[in-house]
């Protein structure tokens, strides 16, 4: 019988309360594919989960019957057919919109401040959501309006995830957000973050806009703290989000 790991599995540490240990390893073993990766070896595998190789062969035998992954020809391990098929309906069902909305209501709520939702179209950005605050003060944006990418803490996020070169941009990848005042506006700051997918991909740019005299130090953490769950929510990890880019 193998000597139990001095350290636990990733299965371990991420365990479903109440859940079926082997499924925790299967879904571990699915989720050690990094973007990039087209196949992984027995030994890839089990370094990235901290499972037994014999472990890992007995869930690889199982998520093969599954087609959720597929041997190849050299003998590594690819993602399966079924993956593919899943994606697909996930993808049909999945409104953006959904996901983005509650987040972005509750951060109005919270700040009593606007918050859009940008991404990029062409050479300029898209504001593709949009709540008001409640205030009658505001900068008044309305979804579906383009603004410009070199002004603006959104624009600014969108460049600088995109390899635009230049201070500014390498502190908001240092940093993981940007907040100016009078970039776009005089008299009106903006703070705005990325939100990556699952694949590592910034997707858009959440944006928090108010006047410099309503700006208050928590809505930095309020806005950084909304970008990441909807970042975790459509899938990304701490190895996929945000990503490091060129410039």
């Amino acid at each position: 019988m193998p000597r139990k790991s001095s350290s636990p599995s990733v299965a371990d540490e991420l365990a479903a309360p109440g859940g079926a240990a082997a499924v925790d390893r299967a879904i571990s073993l699915l989720a050690a594919y990094r973007a990039g990766d087209k196949a992984l070896s027995v030994t890839e595998l089990a370094e990235r989960t901290r499972l037994y190789k014999s472990t890992v062969l007995r869930l690889l035998a199982s998520l093969a019957h599954g087609r959720l992954v597929q041997k190849t020809s050299d003998g590594q391990w690819a993602l399966g057919a079924e993956v593919a098929r899943l994606a697909g309906i996930y993808s049909a069902s999945f409104s953006l919109e959904d996901v983005l909305m509650p987040e972005m209501r509750a951060l109005v709520a919270r700040t009593q401040e606007s918050v859009a939702f940008h991404v990029r179209q062409g050479d300029q950005r898209l504001v593709l959501l949009r709540v008001d605050s409640p205030q009658l003060l505001r900068d008044h944006v309305r979804a579906g309006d383009l603004l410009p990418m070199n002004r603006g803490a959104g624009g600014r996020v969108l460049m600088a995830y995109a390899g635009a070169k230049g201070r500014i941009y390498d502190q908001v990848r240092k940093d993981g957000y940007v907040m100016l005042s009078s970039d776009r506006i005089p008299g009106l700051v903006g703070i705005s973050a990325p939100v990556c997918n699952g694949g590592g991909q910034v997707v858009g740019a959440l944006t928090l806009t108010a006047p410099d005299q309503r700006v208050r130090p928590h809505f930095v953490e309020e806005l950084r703290a909304s970008a990441s769950r909807l970042s975790e929510a459509l899938g990304a990890t701490e190895t996929s989000s945000p990503p490091k880019t060129r410039g």
